[in-house]
């Protein structure tokens, strides 16, 4: 059954929205993929708060105008799904490739970040991108390690201290 005038404006705004909120975005050709294997797809991506939407390119077209993603706009040929990344911003990129990973027949055509148009290939690093977690850890530890080493040097010369009385009094108790 076609969509109707108002189902195409509601699809429109539901899109632009997601894309007004969205760190990044991944366009796949899905053709080929089985019913059960886009279910798989979509479970994968609601448990990454990834947002995953078949879309009529013109559209999708009309959806990104004015956002981050409306360089992808003339990129948007043949059967596409589109991914979000709505909290982090590999969430899309990471979802995408560990699918098409296993699912030859899903080809990723677009990626963009930024504002700026990448090339597919650039997915991989994309979705290398630590998550806001890691990267926190990653950051605490960079700023906890100064201290670590200022409190280890400052103990060193008691240990130091420690460690030669103990040698002397193994040496005299051998004796």
């Amino acid at each position: 059954m076609p969509l109707t005038l108002a189902d195409k404006k509601a699809v429109v705004a539901e899109v632009a929205e997601i894309a007004e909120q969205a760190q990044s975005a991944v366009a796949a050709e899905y053709r080929g993929l089985s019913v059960g294997a886009m279910t798989r797809l979509r479970v994968q991506a609601r448990e990454a708060d990834v947002y995953l939407r078949v879309v009529r390119n013109t559209l999708a077209r009309r959806a990104l105008e004015g956002t981050d993603f409306a360089c992808m706009r003339d990129g948007l040929i043949g059967p596409l799904v589109l991914a979000f990344s709505r909290s982090e911003p590999s969430a899309a990129a990471r979802v995408m490739r560990s699918f098409a990973k296993d699912n030859e027949k899903l080809a990723i055509r677009l990626v963009a970040f930024g504002g700026e148009l990448l090339d597919p290939s650039a997915v991989e690093r994309l979705a290398s991108l630590p998550t806001r977690d890691e990267a926190l850890a990653k950051l605490m530890a960079l700023m906890k390690a100064p201290i670590e080493k200022l409190v280890r040097t400052i103990a060193e010369p008691h240990t130091r201290l420690v460690r030669t009385v103990a040698a002397v009094r193994d040496q005299k108790q051998a004796a």
